[in-house]
């Protein structure tokens, strides 16, 4: 079931990608400080969004976002002008 065997291949043969049958020792290590660095970044882009998120119309039923939103925990529900 599968691709075959391996079969010997150039070694001079660059990748980006890591080449035939790539398997690096410190995957796991990679991965790990790949995913802390994106929930770092969401985490980021998470509060300055809900820190400036200004809602002109107040919803006229709940919302997930009224559950972050300086607006709303503030109870102000006033029109801001630009």
């Amino acid at each position: 079931m599968g691709a075959g065997p391996r079969f010997p291949y150039p070694k001079e043969v660059w990748s980006p990608a890591g080449g035939w049958w790539t398997r690096p020792k410190n995957w796991v290590s990679n991965t790990t400080v790949c995913a802390v660095g994106i929930a770092v970044a969401t985490y980021g882009v998470w509060t300055y969004s809900a820190d400036r998120e200004w809602r002109h119309n107040p919803p006229t039923k709940p919302i997930p976002s009224m559950a972050w939103a300086k607006q709303f925990k503030d109870g102000d529900m006033t029109v801001k002008e630009p």
